[in-house]
């Protein structure tokens, strides 16, 4: 069933600015060929199967899958409803995405004479992401070459790399199962409904009460599995947060942990006693190999599991909804932390009762980023940081308060963005607590179901800060605050003229 969000998200992309564009732009035509063909191919549709169930005719099919004929609202509203697809596979944000990572990989010095304009790459992203991506984990295994070489380990084939972890072992390729964790989470959306089903039907059968769910949780591990739950000085379990005692049937926590934090701890724990059999059906359905890898995908939908049962899906999507997604006052409710609580908003993805889709990420003070969830077609950086001009960084000069801002980057998709500095426990004075920043946002056809971008003129040009995904990848001329020059520009030196910016380049 076709909702109204739906309709609403389908005139945003196709240019309605009664839906909240920031720019007063006629409606642009939609022209999804590729898309729509791979969509029927899924399905295993010859076209006049999949015209006569979408009430069209095969040859106007036809002429769609060709990109002779844009794609109407109306036609995407019906693949939707007709084949219960998410809007956004109809929309492009997987090849939004393909052709940022595949525009990444070919600013590569390495291609510089390849002669590859933006819309080569922009074909092949449309094409097929598949490929795209294809391509791009053979470039990422060229960079981990290159890194075998610059440690003198000397030439390391990337088959090799990919399938003898074991030669790895001197490299800092731990990042590379990371990496591979974090494509397989996006590919689903940051979605299991699986887990979500298993977490309320746990919720419920135990009658959790939400405002005293850490002593459910202990119950409940009492009862169920015998299992004690003991909070330990940080003396004894020194930088451990969280420690099975098999054989003496305990569950140690450290008293560095929040409330917060002790409950997730144990949701976890219950996730792994009860939900293992889940858990390894869903890694073995994926396409995720190496030992490395594996564990860190249990791990992480074990970390899903318990972000579900504490944040019950049904609950906290009404929840969200009428509070206008107040995360504060979410956190508050759900007895939740700050960080816990906006990445529970980006896997509200349930068909019929979706959220927001939402993009994550958090970075330290250096700008390394270590979580990243790229929904809402939002291009971060793979192989980098990110721009100086968002004001995510802003965020560690008002510790705790909440900023916000309009962003939007040079293929002109623009996004409503929330910042937050949030603290991870120290375990004494050898390793201190830990600031990092917060960063959640939606693309600015979302903006209107936020209460934090109430204030905003979301179709005032004033209100928007144009961004890059990092300075050596942007190609914005005019910006003061660039650290590197964009890599597939040619530097220009001048002795005589200086610029705003501290480098200046050829713009094509």
């Amino acid at each position: 069933m076709v909702t109204k969000s739906t309709s609403d998200a389908v005139s945003a992309r196709l240019g309605d600015k009664k839906a909240g564009e920031p720019s007063r732009k006629r409606p642009q035509k939609v022209f999804a060929g590729p898309r729509v063909r791979r969509i029927r191919r899924e399905q295993g549709l010859t076209q006049a199967a999949m015209a006569e169930q979408l009430g069209i005719s095969a040859s106007y099919l036809n002429l769609v899958e060709r990109n002779q004929r844009p794609v109407s609202a109306q036609l995407l509203l019906k693949l939707a409803d007709g084949f219960d697809l998410d809007i956004r596979e109809l929309s492009g944000d997987d090849e939004a995405r393909a052709f940022a990572e595949l525009n990444e990989v070919f600013a590569d010095p390495l291609f510089q004479n390849a002669g590859l304009s933006r819309q080569d790459v922009q074909d092949v992203a449309a094409a097929s992401p598949s490929v795209a991506d294809a391509i791009t984990s053979l470039y990422q295994a060229y960079r981990e070459q290159l890194a075998g070489k610059g440690l003198g380990l000397g030439p390391v084939a990337p088959a090799d790399i990919i399938a003898d972890r074991d030669k790895s072992d001197h490299l800092d390729l731990m990042k590379f199962p990371v990496e591979e964790v974090r494509d397989y989470i996006h590919a689903n959306r940051n979605h299991f409904g699986e887990l979500d089903d298993a977490a309320e039907a746990l919720y419920d059968y135990r009658n959790f009460a939400q405002d005293e769910l850490y002593i459910g949780l202990r119950r409940h591990l009492d009862e169920a599995h015998g299992l004690s739950v003991k909070v330990m000085p940080v003396d004894v379990l020194g930088a451990t947060v969280r420690r099975y005692d098999r054989h003496g049937r305990r569950i140690l926590l450290s008293e560095v942990l929040d409330a917060p934090a002790r409950t997730f701890q144990l949701a976890y724990q219950i996730a792994y006693l009860e939900q293992a059999d889940l858990i390894e059906r869903m890694v073995k359905a994926s396409s995720l190999k190496g030992e490395e890898t594996l564990r860190l995908a249990r791990i992480s939908l074990a970390n899903y599991f318990a972000a579900a049962l504490i944040m019950p899906y049904t609950r906290f999507h009404s929840a969200a909804e009428d509070s206008g997604y107040d995360i504060e006052l979410l956190a508050r409710r759900f007895g939740t932390s700050f960080e816990q609580t906006c990445h529970r908003l980006t896997t509200l993805q349930r068909a019929g009762e979706r959220g927001i889709p939402f993009f994550l990420i958090r970075v330290d003070s250096a700008g390394n980023v270590s979580k990243r969830f790229a929904a809402a077609g939002f291009h971060f950086s793979r192989y980098g940081g990110t721009c100086p001009r968002w004001n995510l960084h802003d965020a560690f000069r008002t510790p705790g308060k909440i900023i916000t801002q309009i962003v939007q980057l040079p293929d002109d998709t623009t996004y409503f963005s929330i910042a937050r500095t949030v603290r991870r426990p120290g375990a004494g004075v050898l390793a201190p607590e830990q600031e990092l920043a917060v960063g959640l946002g939606c693309e600015i056809s979302e903006a209107s179901r936020l209460k934090y971008a109430r204030a905003y003129d979301v179709t005032a040009a004033e209100a928007v800060t144009p961004i890059g995904v990092n300075c050596r990848l942007c190609e914005r001329p005019d910006c003061a605050e660039r650290a590197f020059p964009p890599i597939n520009r040619k530097l220009i030196v001048d002795e005589h003229a200086r610029g705003l910016s501290s480098f200046t380049f050829q713009n094509v």
